[in-house]
């Protein structure tokens, strides 16, 4: 870390350690916001979010004030972002795919139709506004359907490509979706309820049905039973704990299908002079070594310590990501933005209550995952399970919602969705 003054200004340049410490921090501290401050938990704000946006507003002061500039050297954002959507890959396994039947490939439809249309209608806006049409772009699906990781992976992407402003502009839709995605999700629902008078057809379970348990003073229960209870809850423990052994295997995995996304990335951009963000090969690479290792079982892959390593990637990337946005460049797309963001969110009403709704069954469930729909279509995947829950608390449960949503959001709307950025970037790219 070193300090200095630029022309008549202090100048604070953080070395690589210095700038992970730093998002660290901010990201303990965004948990912290997140846990006391009530509008941010009940919108599902990430907490690398909160922290991070809170340090980018305070540089906003500073730099417009001419008080301090931080400087910051964000090398390794690159491999966490990498290691992040390797582990999505990792948990994509086909065969939870199979249980949603027809249903869950009615909602996979559904959400590549969003994508096109978010990107459709970023295009459009822009290209009325007079800007640059990859803005649009990031304006999309890159920062609805994506949220804040693809905002994070395709924003520095764009903004190599000459667009000045493209990192905070993906990253202020990304929040402002997310936002929205909590906001919209609850109303959409109960107006689809209200309107077809719908209820939830599953039988609520019933406490002890049909099992009888052993208390205090029933002698009749076996110790070697009990004893046999408790190995093998201890058996279970030890195959699903985290161990440093688990860690090296995972970590293993991960820098390989790293290593490999970048390889592709590379390839496809020397060799075809196509734009892909590296994060896209790795993750695509993940999701065939997991569902060859599903066939041939060659390791056996543990669910907690890919999420545990993802949670930890996620979290410092986008602490990362956002501590480092220069908010002083979306000044002149303050307008521009707002109209696009707005249009955005009218769309994902519209299309869940006369798209959506009608094309999954006009049923119950079908509400449910409308509500899931507006969460991670504009946000992310945890807006979508805080929609879903709020309104199953209060009008009864749908399995069927629960499953197809999270798998749908956080993976296979993916397939769809990366593919049709790809293509508008390359195809707007000057």
């Amino acid at each position: 870390m070193t300090f200095l003054w630029e022309q008549g200004i202090p100048v604070i340049k953080l070395d690589m350690i210095a700038t992970l410490a730093l998002a660290i921090l901010l990201l303990l501290l965004g948990r912290v916001m997140v846990n006391r401050i009530g509008i941010l938990g009940r919108f599902c704000i990430p907490a690398p979010v909160a922290g991070g946006l809170l340090f980018s507003i305070l540089m906003l002061i500073l730099h417009q004030s001419n008080i301090l500039i931080i400087k910051m050297d964000t090398l390794l954002q690159t491999p966490f972002m990498l290691a992040f959507f390797s582990t999505i890959g990792l948990i994509a396994s086909l065969k939870l795919v199979k249980k949603g039947g027809k249903l869950l490939l009615f909602y996979w439809l559904l959400c590549g139709f969003l994508s096109l249309m978010q990107n459709v209608i970023g295009v459009s806006l822009a290209q009325v506004f007079d800007i640059d049409p990859l803005l649009g772009v990031l304006m999309g699906a890159v920062s609805m359907e994506g949220g804040h990781g693809a905002a994070g992976a395709f924003g520095p992407e764009i903004e190599a490509m000459g667009v000045f402003g493209a990192t905070a502009v993906a990253m202020a839709a990304a929040t402002f979706g997310l936002v929205s995605g909590g906001l919209v999700g609850g109303p959409i629902a109960k107006y689809l309820l209200n309107k077809n008078n719908l209820k939830s057809t599953e039988a609520l379970e019933l406490a002890g049905d049909g099992t009888v348990t052993a208390t205090g003073g029933n002698n009749g229960v076996s110790s070697s039973s009990d004893d046999a209870k408790a190995a093998k809850k201890e058996s279970e423990y030890a195959e699903s704990a985290i161990s440093a052994h688990s860690l090296f295997i995972h970590t293993a995995i991960i820098a390989v299908c790293m290593t490999i996304g970048l390889m592709v990335g590379s390839w496809l951009k020397g060799s075809l002079g196509i734009a892909l963000p590296s994060y896209v090969g790795a993750m695509f690479f993940a999701v065939i070594l997991r569902n060859i290792n599903d066939q041939l079982n060659v390791v056996k892959l543990h669910t907690e310590t890919i999420n545990l390593i993802g949670d930890y990637c996620l979290g410092v990337f986008l602490s990362m990501a956002l501590m480092t946005l220069k908010l002083w460049e979306l000044v002149d797309l303050a307008i521009p933005m707002i109209v696009v963001l707005g249009a955005q969110v009218v769309f994902m009403i519209v299309y869940c209550l006369f798209i959506v709704f009608p094309l999954l069954g006009k049923t119950y469930d079908a509400v449910i995952m409308c509500a899931g729909m507006a969460g991670h279509g504009l946000g992310a995947t945890p807006n979508a399970m805080a929609n879903m829950k709020a309104v199953t608390e209060k009008f009864g449960p749908s399995t069927k919602a629960f499953l197809i949503v999270p798998l749908c959001g956080a993976f296979l709307i993916d397939l769809f969705a990366l593919p049709c950025i790809v293509w508008f970037i390359n195809y707007f790219a000057h």
